[in-house]
């Protein structure tokens, strides 16, 4: 998105007063809006499908139909869908749940304010974000599974540990292709390569081994992974 292009946030949130303060909260900020508010799952599935916002903020611990269904019904519905799940949950089941399903992000609610702003603005732009705690969380998660352990072991080639390396530090596609003076199709191909020798099946939780398996690398100071 463009920086005068305002992003729709829709939320997806069975508290009212969660709700009230995510719409105060982006009524600070002129490049976000709240476009809409859905009490549960079936209804931020409506209205996903209807007003097709840029952003769909879901909480997990939801009545009736819970957050991680919804959240694999939203992919479901538009695999293009960017979803961040905004929880109070810091299981690492949670997090590794939401982020196989295809969340683009992992918030938890006791975030600064400035910080969650900045984190979905970095989703507007195409990077993925996590709450600083997460992070460990997701390591440690990735850490105790058996995953390669090494770019060598995991056969990363130089170029795939340089797109690995971009990815940490919270680059889109495109921002990668730029970086790295290739084409945005060549950064899809490259990418899909790493998840497949990584056996892995997002891109933060990619990144999250990059930072845990990659000398040199390390996490940004926002929520960057991805």
């Amino acid at each position: 998105m463009s920086g005068d292009e305002v992003t729709s946030v829709l939320v997806i949130d069975d508290h009212p007063l969660l709700r009230k303060g995510v719409d105060q909260l982006l009524a600070l900020d002129d490049g976000l809006t709240l476009v809409g508010e859905a009490v549960s799952g079936e209804e931020g599935l409506e209205l996903a499908r209807r007003l097709a916002p840029d952003i769909i903020l879901l909480d997990l611990n939801m009545a009736g139909m819970g957050g991680h269904e919804t959240l694999r019904a939203l992919k479901t519905q538009d695999p293009e869908a960017r979803v961040v799940v905004l929880t109070v949950s810091d299981d690492e089941k949670d997090v590794v749940a939401a982020l196989r399903a295809g969340a683009e992000g992992y918030l938890l609610k006791d975030m600064e304010p400035e910080a969650m702003l900045a984190s979905l603005h970095d989703v507007a732009a195409g990077k993925l974000t996590l709450s600083p705690r997460v992070v460990g969380l997701l390591g440690r998660a990735l850490r105790q599974e058996a995953l390669p352990r090494t770019p060598h072991e995991a056969g990363l080639t130089e170029r795939e540990v340089e797109v690995l390396a971009a990815l940490t530090g919270g680059g889109s596609n495109k921002v990668i292709a730029r970086q790295l003076a290739i084409s945005e199709g060549t950064v899809k191909v490259h990418m899909k390569n790493i998840l497949k020798k990584l056996r892995l099946n997002s891109r933060t939780e990619a990144a999250v081994w990059g930072v845990s398996h990659v000398p040199g690398l390390a996490p940004t100071d926002t929520e960057a992974s991805r």
